[in-house]
């Protein structure tokens, strides 16, 4: 691998640990508001992969920087309507990566419109959306586990 490519891959088993620890950061759950209920319970984490990975509508995959595990990016169904998320371990904030993983995922995954949503204090993850162009089209108010309340969010879509 090239050094500072970025890469897209399936997920696989030895991803979890990886995915787990990097759930289990207290500020980065805070940031993220809408996690798992207890993001430290590794038994009902595995329940959720394994779920998911065996979802035939969802599309998972591990994002790779120079050949490290820095998150994961996916397309689930919500509402009806296909979504994007993602998570990066919080050293790997900040350098871009979620920008250009994005990007590289939006060209695998053409589905449009596409949506994704963000607690509106996210800023860094807005600033994602919006640089693959996403644009805010409604406001809406969920509890977040990772904040214990209600926060306010923005959804977002991608029409092109």
């Amino acid at each position: 691998m090239i050094k500072n490519e970025l890469v897209l891959r399936d997920v696989n088993e030895g991803d979890l640990p990886i995915f787990y620890s990097y759930q289990t950061d207290r500020s980065a759950n805070y940031m993220a508001a809408f996690t798992a209920k207890d993001p430290l319970d590794e038994k009902a984490f595995l329940r959720h992969w394994n779920k998911i990975m065996s979802d035939e509508t969802v599309i998972i995959k591990t994002i790779i920087k120079d050949n490290t595990v820095v998150g994961h990016i996916a397309k689930f169904e919500m509402f009806g309507s296909p979504e994007i998320t993602y998570w990066l371990g919080k050293e790997h904030w900040g350098q871009g990566i979620a920008t250009e993983a994005l990007k590289m995922f939006l060209n695998l995954v053409t589905i449009r419109p596409i949506f994704a949503r963000a607690a509106k204090d996210n800023l860094a993850s807005l600033k994602v959306l919006n640089k693959c162009d996403f644009q805010i089209i409604s406001e809406d108010k969920a509890f977040a586990n990772a904040r214990g309340m209600v926060v306010e969010e923005y959804v977002l879509k991608l029409s092109k």
